[in-house]
């Protein structure tokens, strides 16, 4: 979450001031740590008090910042050195996690439901766009497949939620499951709905991802003055689930605190490592996913290298800087036409791409959901990870432009698979930093299938980009 207002040079200097002393102090602390640690006679309340004091300049900032994603980083701080000091009291904060955890699950249904019909109903037009409907589809789920593939192979080697031992759940609390293990006939049963409301009330999220897709292909088929109604109830549940979204996650910083603080007062700073660990597996294998799915293709088109990454330059880091793919939009379109692409393919393929061709997203919810099996200490088959595939690739659509999605994404998934939440609010707290390369590649790989779907259809080049495009691209 970005601010609205540009802050004054004055409280943006403060910020600055702040941020380094944060740096500076949180270095010190750690090299007294150390120290200690291989028995140095440094006191104990020397690192104590570098550490709240690098607390201090951390809320400071999270203050003049008014920022979400810097209260959430400011919260995951003090959990960690609240469950340290104060053990005791940290084990009595997984009430505020559990809470949060309630709330995010109450999202899921909802959200999925008006992003897949909106998604799919609102673009009736694929009757008439027939042939690049069609091809735009097939290259979107053959990408991020291939996406989910690399994520999962990344984890897998890299092990990162290994040795996140997750503190006993108290008395009366949800207990982390078992992976059910699906034959061929149970998965293929176990998709289809006999009842909705049932399917919503047990988190079956590919019921409900199945329901909301039949249901929106009906609404696409019934005329117009029947289909207009449901569809604009439908827009509306989408924004009203945008905006639900938004105000549970001001509950956040409370619900990342608290399981930080939980985990490291009943395991260590173990947890810690482990996000690093996940955060360095993420951007290699992101890289991994440009050099060698998207750049190939590149070549493939016969577009030119050079032309295609200056174009796409600007809009990438829009995203990168925003860690939202929205921000990018409107340049992206422009950036595409103005190399080549018509109009009407960018039109269509572009915004259409947002909801079902994620690229660094599907790859991430991969990572993520393993990373969250790794936690808890669950060995998935092949086979169990097939099924975990099947199940982001469908409930991954059509969530791109809600504000920390993948953790509504990741819930739900979990749920379908018996794995435990806990992992997956602690993740929050390195999520803007995931974000921000995630969502790069979100844009890249849209800008990319926009020159793929005009080479597919022999359109790439045949008109001249508007003046306000060719303008755009020359700034």
């Amino acid at each position: 979450m970005t601010n609205s207002t540009k802050p004054s040079p004055r409280t943006a200097g403060a910020q600055q001031a702040l941020l380094i002393a944060f740096f500076a102090i949180a270095f010190v602390a750690a090299v007294l740590g150390l120290l200690k640690w291989q028995g140095a006679s440094i006191p104990a309340s020397a690192v104590a008090v570098a550490c709240w004091a690098a607390l201090a300049a951390m809320a400071g900032y999270a203050v003049l910042k008014r920022s979400l994603t810097a209260w959430i980083l400011f919260a995951m701080l003090l959990g960690a050195t609240a469950g340290y000091y104060f053990p005791d009291a940290a084990k009595n904060s997984r009430v505020l996690f559990q809470v949060f955890l309630r709330l995010i699950r109450t999202i899921i249904a909802p959200l999925l439901f008006g992003t897949l019909v909106t998604g799919i109903a609102g673009h009736a037009d694929l009757k008439k766009v027939g042939r690049m409907g069609i091809k735009a589809i097939i290259y979107f789920e053959v990408v991020t497949t291939i996406a989910l593939v690399i994520g999962l192979a990344s984890i897998n080697i890299s092990k990162a939620g290994v040795g996140v031992t997750m503190p006993a759940a108290a008395p009366g609390a949800d207990q982390i499951g078992t992976v059910p293990k699906h034959s061929a006939s149970d998965f293929i049963l176990n998709v289809f709905p006999e009842n909705i409301a049932q399917a919503i009330s047990q988190n079956q999220v590919l019921q409900v991802v199945v329901f909301s897709i039949l249901f929106a292909i009906g609404l696409a088929m019934v005329r117009e003055d029947k289909r207009r109604p449901m569809l604009t109830f439908c827009e509306s549940l989408t924004e009203v689930m945008f905006k639900f979204t938004n105000i549970v996650m001001w509950f956040a910083p409370f619900g990342v605190g608290a399981a930080i603080a939980y985990t490291v007062a009943g395991t260590g700073f173990g947890v810690l490592v482990n996000l690093a660990k996940l955060l360095a597996t993420l951007y290699v294998a992101l890289i991994i996913f440009l050099g060698g799915v998207l750049f190939p293709i590149l070549l493939m088109t016969g577009v030119p290298v050079r032309k295609f990454l200056k174009a796409v330059a600007e809009p990438a880091t829009i995203s990168f800087a925003t860690s939202s793919s929205e921000a990018a939009l409107p340049r992206a379109m422009e950036a595409m036409e103005s190399i080549g692409v018509p109009r009407q393919i960018v039109a269509f393929v572009m915004p259409t791409g947002y909801s079902f061709n994620m690229d660094g997203g599907t790859l991430y919810l991969s990572l993520a959901a393993m990373f969250v099996a790794q936690a808890a200490g669950l060995h998935l088959s092949l086979g169990q990870q097939v099924f975990m595939m099947v199940t982001l690739m469908l409930t991954s659509k059509g969530i791109a432009g809600v504000s920390r999605g993948s953790l509504v994404v990741l819930m739900g998934t979990a749920a379908q698979l018996g794995l435990p939440s806990e992992p997956i609010v602690i993740l929050l707290g390195i999520d803007q930093l995931m974000d921000m390369a995630r969502t790069t590649v979100n844009v890249v790989g849209n800008c990319l299938a926009t020159v793929v779907i005009a080479k597919w259809e022999g359109d790439f080049g045949t008109e001249k980009p508007s003046p306000a495009a060719a303008e755009g691209a020359a700034q």
